[in-house]
């Protein structure tokens, strides 16, 4: 008889996330994992199967807390400058608000077990084409309707301030002085007009 799995899955799922925002991947042992979740090795290969098998599911579960929602945002009708303002002073605020330094996920997945990771690489990609596509439908209203005046190529502009929002991301890690951040934001906005 399969015993019944004694932990709540979405508590654990966020405190791995937070071990693996810390100290990624490589730097998150299993020892790490079972001290942040407070859930015994056996258990936590019993539910995932292997460290990779939750870093996985973190990696699906950070997508639906900050990806999913962010889609839904840029497909809210409100206006595009608006919009793109709110998501880049939104990453501004978080990372001045955060104070560990805890890294995007999709960055330091990107940076650390992308290059030979199919299974993170099909999530980040994934990931980043929902973000990149709303992006680009969103600047493309926002063209057509005068909102913003940039003749550059809506996906072009769309690629370039979701690598704003990655690069905030990172910046903040080196330094989360609200002040330099909201220039990098303003700057990446002045290249919608």
């Amino acid at each position: 008889m399969a015993r019944v799995r004694e932990f709540d899955t979405e508590a654990a799922l966020e405190a791995a996330m937070s071990a693996f925002r810390h100290r990624g991947y490589e730097g998150t042992s299993v020892q790490d994992l079972v001290d942040a979740t407070g859930i015994g090795r056996g258990s936590l290969y019993a539910a995932f199967g292997s460290k990779e098998g939750l870093y996985l599911a973190v990696m699906d579960r950070y997508r639906e807390q900050y990806a999913v929602p962010l889609v839904e945002l840029l497909d809210s009708g409100a206006p595009a400058r608006e919009l793109i303002r709110n998501v880049l002073l939104g990453v501004v605020d978080e990372i001045v608000r955060d104070g560990t330094r805890q890294s995007c996920l999709i960055v330091s997945a990107t940076t650390e077990r992308l290059p030979h990771d199919p299974e993170v690489a099909g999530r980040v990609r994934a990931t980043t084409s929902s973000l990149e596509d709303a992006l680009t439908e969103l600047i493309t209203k926002g063209q057509k309707d005068g909102q913003l005046t940039s003749v550059r190529d809506a996906r072009d502009l769309a690629r370039f301030i979701l690598t704003t929002v990655h690069g905030l991301r990172v910046m903040g890690a080196i330094n989360t002085d609200r002040g330099i951040l909201t220039n990098i934001a303003e700057v990446a906005l002045g290249c919608l007009d």
